[in-house]
């Protein structure tokens, strides 16, 4: 089993240590000592509160899609030329780039500080993990 420290559990959470703790002090998240006698979060309690407690901000499209991975955020740099453009997008913790052509990203209006939805339908997704074998 996979024990998270608190300080770990807030950076993947995206919330402070003291969050976690009162998360843990009411109950709402489970935690143990470690053999050092620190409180750890098993990783399976994390990640089930992880998505029970998931809330993406509301998507300003409103529009209906297929694609699960939707990011809204908000464009803050827009680097054109006379074919290609590349738009960078911070959705929370997260920068998303985006190559477009430049006359997409002329009609979409995107410039920095737009509020937009970056949709992800990949069919490749590498997963890493730390330390991992081949």
């Amino acid at each position: 089993m996979t024990a998270i420290r608190i300080k770990d559990a807030a950076a993947l959470l995206g919330v402070s240590d003291d969050t976690v703790r009162r998360w843990i002090d009411s109950g709402s998240l489970p935690s143990f000592k470690d053999e050092s006698g620190r409180k750890v979060i098993a990783g399976d309690a994390l990640a089930e509160f992880a998505r029970e407690h998931a809330a993406p901000p509301p998507n300003p499209l409103g529009v209906a899609s297929s694609a699960r991975n939707r990011f809204v955020g908000l464009v803050t740099k827009v680097t054109t030329d006379q074919v290609m453009a590349e738009v960078q997008m911070q959705c929370g913790p997260f920068t998303i780039v985006s190559l477009m052509s430049s006359e997409s990203a002329t009609e979409l209006g995107l410039e920095p500080g737009v509020v937009a939805v970056a949709v992800v339908k990949a069919t490749t997704v590498i997963i890493e993990t730390p330390g991992g074998t081949s």
